[in-house]
């Protein structure tokens, strides 16, 4: 394995061509996973403002920092943005974008020319989207609930509809490009039972993405026909059925949990493989259950209306699927602890992230128990508690999984390290913050506080005001990354090819990668992750 560290006049991806053209014209899968990077990340701080400013109106039992009409135009924009222009592309569109080919030997991705065209149509989505935010906003809440969307509300849900619709082309076509990738372009050698599990992870999101996404696609399309051109879909009033469009949303919208979620558990099974030292517990049962949640996935939607007006029965089956769905989830954390049972662990910065993905996931996990029971669906669905479970999930779960791969892989990306010291504070501070916001978040639930509202009765106050200091403390936790990211990228230690001594074949080429990532076809003849081969990294950043 070559491990020579990286001289600036090596040409890699980032050198080979210069220039604001060569960058808005590449076909090169890792530059156009570095502008899904900085795009990603600008919607991302756009989102969390909102969520500040919604927990700041949330500090005070009175609605005095915002009226109600901007309340509801800022939960609906935060979630509508970091549902579909963070969460779903943040880990498939960059370090999935960037990974795939070099972890399965490939120069490319199948389709480079395509790729290009979906971080444009997603540029082209969130230039609308803004659109619609700067020129008021939406107040529907991010799921468009009809006939609220197509009837009553005098907001801009055409323009943020279309955004949608035009981001999901994005996803559809990445999605596309990955499954064509895996199945055609892999190494001589690598089986599906040598892939690395961050592969098989993106492999079962990109099928919920290529038969999930097309649904919202035209029930957004559905959504705005209704509105502009007054057809009965929809609205009661004109001969629609509401339960109808949330039918077909929920379809899409839960699996797209999993869209969010899977590739997190992808990057916590290669980091938590690193740095025990050891392989996966269970590499066949990790990787099947990702085929097991897409596929789960697709048949609980309906868990999402239990107070909705269906039937006793249907709410009874889907309950119990959705008891189902939780098997594969529990798989992988019970295979992830055996796997760090009795291994050599390094607490580095990525391996705090992806520890702390784990226990937020699990309690996220546990409490969808909850709500998949009908009795106590009934009566904390539309509380606080539904929302305290969604971020223990998404911002818990798919977040910390996130930023986990953004410090595992940073060295290969850009060829330097990050201050590791700066890192491991940043997850600290990132735990607690995330605690502190949202755990107080199930116990307002319990008691009954409904989300959506912009004033609360007073006994509510103190655990606001905790939770409000929790997203103060958070905010703090995720700018630090940007700000050490950034500086590494000048004054960073310039490291080896695999300064974590980590598995797999992206870790064989240069830091940063060559254009065509490698020189020659690599054949693979070693099972995944063949850490009792690896020779443990004497790096300072690794010391105990």
């Amino acid at each position: 394995m070559a491990t020579a560290a990286v001289s600036a006049e090596r040409e890699n991806y980032l050198n080979k061509e210069y220039g604001i053209r060569s960058w808005l014209l590449t076909t090169d899968h890792k530059r156009i996973a570095l502008l899904y990077l900085v795009s990603i990340t600008f919607f991302f701080f756009i989102g969390g403002f909102m969520a500040l400013l919604i927990r700041l109106e949330l500090l005070t039992p009175a609605g005095d920092l915002v009226l109600a009409d901007t309340y509801n135009k800022l939960f609906t924009m935060h979630g509508q943005i970091m549902v579909f222009f963070f969460l779903i592309p943040s880990i498939p569109a960059t370090l999935g974008n960037f990974l795939i080919p070099m972890m399965i030997g490939a120069k490319d991705l199948a389709l480079p020319r395509i790729n290009l065209l979906s971080w444009y149509l997603y540029i082209a989505g969130g230039a609308l989207m803004l659109y619609a935010m700067v020129e008021g906003g939406v107040d529907t809440g991010w799921t468009f609930y009809t006939p609220l969307s197509t009837a009553f509300s005098n907001t801009h849900v055409v323009e943020a509809g279309l955004a949608i619709f035009i981001a999901g082309f994005s996803s559809i076509l990445t999605g596309l490009n990955f499954v064509v990738t895996v199945h055609r372009m892999r190494a001589p050698g690598l089986t599906w039972s040598r892939l690395p599990l961050f592969v098989w992870a993106h492999y079962a999101t990109s099928v919920i993405q290529l038969l999930g996404t097309p649904v919202i696609a035209i029930t957004l399309v559905l959504v705005v026909l209704e509105r502009t051109l007054h057809l009965g879909i929809f609205d009661p009033n004109l001969g629609g059925d509401p339960l109808l469009f949330q039918h077909l949303f929920w379809f899409y919208s839960h699996p797209a949990v999993y869209i969010m979620i899977l590739p997190a558990m992808g990057v916590v099974s290669e980091v938590l493989a690193c740095f025990s030292r050891k392989r996966i517990f269970g590499y066949g049962a990790v990787a099947l259950s990702s085929i097991g949640i897409a596929v789960i996935g697709f048949i609980v939607w309906a868990h999402h209306m239990f107070v909705a007006g269906i039937s006793l029965y249907s709410a009874l089956v889907f309950s119990i699927l959705t008891y189902l769905v939780g098997v594969p989830s529990a798989i992988k954390v019970f295979n992830w602890t055996a796997t760090l049972y009795k291994g050599s662990i390094s607490f580095a910065t990525p391996m705090l992230y992806a520890l702390g993905f784990i226990g937020l996931f699990t309690i996220g996990g546990l409490t969808g128990l909850f709500l998949a029971s009908l009795g106590l669906d009934v009566h904390v669905t539309d509380t606080y508690f539904v929302i305290a479970h969604f971020h223990y999930i998404m911002v818990g779960g798919a977040v910390m999984g996130y930023m986990a791969g953004l410090h595992f892989w940073w060295p290969k990306i850009t060829g330097r390290m990050y201050p590791e010291w700066w890192g491991r504070l940043a997850a600290l501070i990132v735990f607690i913050g995330f605690n502190l916001t949202f755990f107080p978040q199930f116990i307002l639930g319990y008691m009954g506080m409904p989300r959506r509202y912009w004033q609360y009765p007073p006994e509510f106050q103190i655990l606001n005001v905790m939770s409000t200091a929790g997203s103060t403390i958070l905010a703090v936790g995720y700018l630090l990354p940007m700000v050490y990211f950034m500086w590494s990228l000048r004054y960073g230690k310039v490291v080896g090819d695999n300064p974590w001594g980590a598995a797999g074949l992206e870790w064989k080429t240069s830091s940063p990668p060559p254009t065509f990532n490698f020189d020659e076809t690599p054949e693979v003849t070693w099972e995944a992750y063949n850490y009792d081969q690896i020779p443990v990294p004497k790096e300072a950043w690794l010391e105990q």
